[in-house]
């Protein structure tokens, strides 16, 4: 018995979501009809493709023989799909972005916001988390990435530099001693991240400067521009998040600049997706446009 598409569907939403549950959140279906329905997939294949463990549902190997297929046959009706609609108009369907949420929190509000009024029946979601992504299990369609991932079937293009400095409030460095040179940071409270929960070696900032101490840490890099506007202490930010913030400066400009990339990740089969190549282009020329005028402005 061949299998139906609607089972493989369900298939690929529990091996993202690795669980009964989650799938069915995602597809808006009972959890049970969701077991019921991968018991049909198993059957029909005659082997199992999950096993069942304490983090959840598994892939067996079997389950990732079937994967590779799947993604190429959902790749396949996508295409199909956006070929029928025909692309002479506006974009349409939903894309889900995954970004540091530095990038998520200063450029794609208004960049995605470009694309959407020139698309109206384009549903645009950005998912703003400080970790790598996973684009085999569509945690989002395409990512934007601070360093270009090495592996995996991926399609990988730099979009833009960026640059950062060490900036704090003008009320802190009013009621603190001056800060004229590297050394002179030693006297005053650190804003940075939590060092085990750095997720890529190119935002370990502070080590720099030369600073071992963060008083002020977190994960999030609004809430570390956050500290510095309240005047908690001294931290490194980007350059285009300083437009957005009154009341801070750039501290020793001279003496530490930092130059870091972003990339746009997608999984290489995707490429073949015309909505996807447009939307692609789009987001990149807009946040390209973004930096160069909010840099330009500090």
């Amino acid at each position: 018995m061949q299998p139906h598409w609607d089972d493989i569907k369900i298939f690929l939403a529990v091996a993202r979501a690795e669980s009964l549950s989650g799938a069915g959140r995602m597809l808006k279906v009972d959890p049970a009809t969701v077991g019921r329905r991968i018991a049909r997939l198993e059957d029909a294949l005659g082997a199992p493709l999950f096993a069942k463990s304490p983090n959840g549902y598994v892939l067996s190997e079997a389950g990732q023989r079937l994967m590779t297929h799947a993604m190429r046959a959902e790749t396949a009706m996508e295409d199909a799909a956006e070929e029928l609609a025909g692309q002479a108009g506006g974009m349409t369907g939903q894309i889900r972005v995954g970004a540091p949420d530095g990038c998520a929190n200063f450029l794609l509000p208004q960049v995605c916001a470009a694309i959407a009024a020139e698309n109206p029946d384009l549903e645009i979601q950005i998912v703003a988390l400080p970790r790598v992504f996973n684009l085999t299990r569509r945690e989002a369609d395409m990512v934007i990435a601070v360093s270009p991932p090495t592996a995996g079937r991926l399609s990988v293009q730099k979009i833009t530099d960026y640059r950062l400095h060490l900036a704090a409030s003008i009320k802190y460095l009013r009621r603190h001693s001056p800060i004229e040179t590297l050394q002179d940071l030693e006297g005053h409270r650190m804003v940075g991240y939590i060092q085990d929960m750095i997720f890529d070696k190119e935002l370990d900032y502070l080590s720099q400067a030369g600073v071992e101490r963060v008083n002020l840490a977190s994960n999030s890099v609004s809430v570390q521009l956050n500290w510095v506007r309240q005047g908690g202490g001294i931290g490194v930010l980007h350059d285009f998040s300083l437009p957005w913030t009154r009341g801070v400066q750039k501290v020793l400009a001279d003496k530490l600049s930092l130059t870091r990339s972003f990339y746009l990740v997608r999984h290489a089969d995707d490429r073949r997706l015309e909505r996807q190549n447009r939307f692609a282009g789009a987001l990149v020329a807009g946040i390209r446009q973004e930096v160069a005028q909010l840099e330009a402005r500090t």
